[in-house]
């Protein structure tokens, strides 16, 4: 048989169960998965060199492997239904589906990982452990989990998990070894310290204290983490919508400013110079010339930067009266100045949301002024236009 004109039809096969098996709660293992999958056994067989054969076995495993954990009850292969079904279709021997069938189970856990070719498919299945994009696949991964069971999962249990799958798991080949364990460390020293961080965080109580109860400061009052996220990604979406508008603003004010030079270039060029011959046009092509000029003017208003005084006071920090997020406050200050203002805006959370609440109301002001130049722009260049063509009319067939 042909491998690589096998896999061809095989990963073609899979592709299309993968559409068939659409499922928008598929955070994790996922086509893309599939991708990230073949990539990692891709890196470890440039190193390995292996034959067309086991290349295909390989490969053709870890096509099938997200298809079969898709297929399962709660997530855990127990069989190889749908591979059986995939790999008759294909001319290839028994012992050829045996072993991708082997090499689906050892990645899954169901078999200790014997031959070179599980022991690849296993760590391709793995990699990610020892990938510095650990902890955004950790979190698809969890996302999936929650989305598959319908339950939320509390972040000290999935944590305690992470951490002990992170610290069971050992790669198999020594060039994954020699690649990922380093990584792998970091990463479980990583979520080992937000682990111990959260489960300790009680004003810094002691570790392993029995009996020992949360006291909470005066006037203090809990905030859940669900109401802090929601509350970073409003200041975000704000943040970044302002700026879509402020460049779309920008954009509107510029096409303004393009015509009416152009218009004006051409007023002066083709007409002012006919005044002796058509004495009528003089009115209507002056009046067109104003429209032009005014219009200008208001869309260079709306995109012409404010006067910015660039420092700001000690007392301004202390008093909390500054807004540190934008440069027009800061650009002409010592560096060591404004290290000691980022900081004590970085140790006070109350600090921190009214230079975030005042930066979004000053990009608001800064859009409000310019949508109004611009709004004047457009209606001095709309009803002008009019205007002028009426002008013309008028010149043409009354005078």
């Amino acid at each position: 048989m042909s491998y690589p004109e096998s896999l061809i039809k095989l990963s073609a096969r899979a592709i299309r169960l993968y559409m068939g098996k659409a499922d928008d709660r598929l955070f994790f293992h996922n086509l893309a998965h599939t991708g990230r999958l073949l990539e990692s056994a891709n890196k470890i067989n440039d190193h390995l060199k292996l034959d067309d054969k086991s290349y295909f076995i390989v490969c053709a495993a870890l096509w099938l492997y997200d298809l079969e954990l898709i297929s399962s009850d709660n997530g855990e292969i127990k069989k190889t239904t749908l591979s059986d079904g995939l790999l008759d279709t294909l001319e290839m021997g028994d012992d050829e589906k045996a072993e991708i069938k082997n090499c689906i189970l050892a990645a899954n856990g169901l078999r200790q990982p014997i031959s070179l070719n599980e022991k690849i498919v296993s760590d391709a299945v793995y990699f990610y452990l020892g990938s510095p994009y650990f902890s955004e696949y950790n979190k698809l991964r969890r996302k999936e989990t929650e989305a598959m069971t319908g339950q939320k999962i509390k972040g000290s249990v999935w944590r305690s998990e992470t951490v002990s799958l992170l610290q069971n798991h050992q790669f198999q080949t020594s060039f994954c070894q020699d690649l990922l364990n380093k990584t792998k460390e970091e990463n479980l020293k990583t979520i080992t310290s937000l682990h111990r961080e959260k489960k300790n965080n009680v004003y810094n109580l002691p570790d392993n204290v029995p009996g020992q109860h949360i006291i909470h400061p005066p006037g203090w009052k809990y905030k859940s983490k669900h109401h802090l996220s929601g509350v970073e990604t409003v200041f975000r979406n704000s943040s970044s919508n302002h700026l879509n508008l402020s460049v779309m603003a920008d954009n509107k004010a510029f096409i303004m400013i393009s015509v009416n030079s152009i218009l004006i270039s051409l007023g002066i060029g083709l007409i002012i110079g006919k005044f002796v011959l058509i004495p009528k046009l003089f009115v209507p092509t002056v009046l067109l010339l104003f429209v032009n000029v005014f219009t200008i003017i208001y869309s260079v208003l709306a995109t012409r930067p404010g006067l910015m005084k660039g420092k700001f006071t000690m007392e301004d920090v202390q008093n909390k009266k500054v807004d540190l997020l934008f440069f027009g406050n800061f650009f002409k200050m010592p560096l060591v100045d404004f290290e000691y203002g980022m900081k004590q805006m970085m140790d006070d959370s109350d600090f921190l949301y009214d230079n975030l609440i005042r930066d979004i109301y000053a990009q608001g002001q800064i859009l409000g002024r310019k949508f109004r130049l611009l709004r004047s722009s457009y209606n001095i260049f709309m009803y002008g236009t009019a205007s002028v063509v009426v002008a013309y009319i008028i010149s043409f067939f009354f005078n």
